[in-house]
């Protein structure tokens, strides 16, 4: 363990959006790496290299289709059925249609996206600022 007892990390990602991160208590080697690595992820390191698509560090499925939007999408209208379809592509995996439209749901919930249009037929554009994301 270090001796450290509080440790705060503050950045801004890449759309202008402020991030803090606060421990307190124990800390090892292990839980500083974590949040180092969320810090990368989020945009607030640069990575080694520039030419790398943020989008290959994504852990998760949700986070996969988050970085897809932002990244690929971020000047379009899209629906579900092509985020499958591009993601399918770019990860060479499949995921489901309604894995895919819960995803979607869950970023406008979030305010990362605007829905128009109505059920089965919901269409998406990127929201103008680009909010910290929790992923649950």
């Amino acid at each position: 363990m270090l001796a450290v007892k509080r440790l705060r990390i503050e950045f801004y990602d890449d759309s202008g959006c402020r991030h803090t991160v606060s421990l307190e208590g124990p800390l090892t080697r292990e839980k500083i790496a974590r949040i180092l690595d969320y810090t990368e992820l989020m945009g607030g390191v640069s990575s080694q290299s520039a030419t790398h698509d943020p989008s290959q560090y994504a852990r998760t499925k949700l986070e996969r289709v988050r970085d897809l939007v932002v990244h690929r999408l971020r000047e379009a209208t899209f629906s579900s059925h092509e985020v499958r379809t591009l993601y399918q592509q770019l990860y060479a995996e499949p995921i489901l249609l309604t894995t895919v439209a819960t995803y979607l749901s869950r970023l406008v919930d979030r305010g990362l996206l605007y829905r128009s249009g109505s059920p089965g037929g919901w269409h998406y554009t990127l929201a103008q600022r680009t909010p910290s994301l929790r992923v649950e």
